[in-house]
């Protein structure tokens, strides 16, 4: 679906974002990466963390282009959303990110104890990834933000 789409069916709207706004996702990001890695929290809950910090990220463009997500399935159109704003490059990692968001609802919502640590510490390493990608995207198309 396209940026033209989710917005005529009201799944974005707009939104004014200052340079606090970014810096706070940003913080937001650090603090969920760091939470991630605590000994002693389980598998699920390390990548419940790091799943929220992909998301956290991936709003970091979307705000930046003055949008917003709106109603149900925002963080499946946020993802959806990060090659239009990031580039094709992104596409393959909004499409890993997707899958978390489907294995995060199971854990979630369903069944517990179905996430590996390796899942996890995978998923850590690819938002950490991400976050420097983020970073430079910024530096280079919204330094206004940095």
């Amino acid at each position: 679906m396209s940026f033209e789409r989710f917005l005529a069916e009201g799944r974005l709207r707009q939104r004014r974002t200052r340079r606090d706004d970014i810096q706070h996702l940003l913080r937001i990001t650090e603090r969920d990466l760091a939470d991630a890695e605590v000994a002693g929290l389980s598998p699920d809950r390390r990548f419940l963390i790091a799943y929220d910090a992909a998301l956290t990220l991936a709003t970091v463009p979307l705000f930046c282009a003055g949008s917003e997500t709106h109603g149900a399935g925002h963080h499946w159109v946020t993802f959806q959303l990060l090659p239009h704003f990031m580039g094709e490059a992104t596409s393959e990692l909004a499409t890993y990110f997707e899958s978390c968001r489907t294995k995060r609802n199971v854990g979630t919502y369903d069944r517990g104890r179905e996430i590996s640590d390796t899942e996890a510490g995978e998923l850590s390493a690819e938002v950490n990834d991400f976050k420097t990608q983020v970073e430079r995207w910024l530096r280079a198309v919204h330094p206004e933000f940095r």
